[in-house]
């Protein structure tokens, strides 16, 4: 095995600080989303409805855990992923995300994050405009494609889940209000690199969204059908931490 592929496996763990994390989590038939699952990983679904989320997250210092904060990065994240489920090796049931694109502002990060996963990274121009509690967040990639633009009113904490979404209340909505425990890294031998995230306090507050364009949903398979947001939620000053990876064989259903 090439020391590239020993680096995808995410063989030592990482850790980074949070300043901010804004999670949107969109709605869609559950059907649409099985193919873009390998075999092993489900969709993690609610009333037959799939969800893939859009996080925003300002980074600082992520770093290999044994290296000292002045090492790490500071960067800007938009990441796309689709809530999932896997049996694994010893019959327990994971909860977690399977990743289909990341997004950074920084060049570097690009590099590092493609050499060390499998997540996708590009690339991306940022523009956040805030005032006043009211924030704009765009981001495009070099040509001018628009990937993400999303407008919220920090000032707004909502009583109730967006209108459309298929969750009853907020109790709920935060069992699909991301990060998850576990992301699942596919291996092209049917095995997992699985990933457990940990992390300080976890308090998501709802925000309110006035205004969203995700770039990814104008792409197959979601072009043909129209997204449904299900939860907004932002969280702050988070100290994360990435374990080891884990190869995981999966159990996979048949019938």
């Amino acid at each position: 095995m090439s020391l590239t592929e020993r680096l995808k496996r995410h063989p030592f763990p990482v850790m980074a600080r949070f300043d901010r994390v804004i999670a949107l989590s969109f709605a869609f038939p559950e059907e649409l989303l099985k193919p873009l699952l390998p075999p092993g990983l489900e969709v993690d679904s609610y009333e037959g409805m799939g969800f893939v989320t859009a996080a925003m997250v300002w980074t600082e210092g992520l770093r290999p855990a044994a290296f000292p904060k002045m090492l790490g990065q500071d960067f800007f994240l938009a990441g796309y992923r689709v809530f999932a489920r896997m049996r694994n090796d010893d019959g327990r049931r994971l909860r977690g995300l399977k990743i289909l694109r990341s997004e950074t502002d920084k060049a570097r990060m690009v590099l590092s994050g493609n050499l060390m996963t499998h997540y996708n990274y590009r690339r991306i121009d940022l523009r956040v405009n805030e005032n006043a509690g009211l924030l704009r967040v765009e981001t495009r990639v070099p040509d001018g494609h628009v990937t993400l633009d999303v407008t919220m009113d920090l000032n707004i904490t909502p009583q109730t889940p967006p209108a459309r979404s298929p969750f009853p209340d907020f109790r709920t909505a935060r069992l699909f209000a991301g990060p998850m425990p576990f992301t699942f890294d596919a291996e092209a031998d049917g095995r997992f690199v699985v990933i457990e995230g940990k992390r300080s306090e976890w308090t998501p507050r709802p925000i309110e969204v006035t205004a969203w364009q995700v770039g990814l949903f104008d792409e197959a398979p979601f072009r043909d059908v129209k997204p449904v947001l299900a939860n907004a939620f932002v969280v702050q000053d988070v100290d994360y931490r990435w374990e080891k990876g884990r190869l995981v064989k999966p159990e996979v259903a048949h019938g």
